[in-house]
């Protein structure tokens, strides 16, 4: 995969972390919750690596 397609997917999922958060503000959540905050967790670590390997991205 080229470096280029690579950022174009981590800005989308960057995107989806804003979902997740406004998700979390919902009350009827119940046990989603849960599963909610372990996604913002692997997408934050994901999001944190992708910078960490380019640390030249825009």
């Amino acid at each position: 995969m080229e470096k280029e397609q690579l950022q174009e997917r981590i800005t989308i999922v960057e995107s989806k972390r804003e979902y997740l958060l406004r998700l979390l503000e919902k009350p009827n959540l119940g046990t989603l919750r849960v599963d909610v905050n372990q996604a913002l967790e692997e997408l934050d670590d994901l999001i944190a690596e992708f910078k960490r390997t380019f640390p030249d991205r825009e």
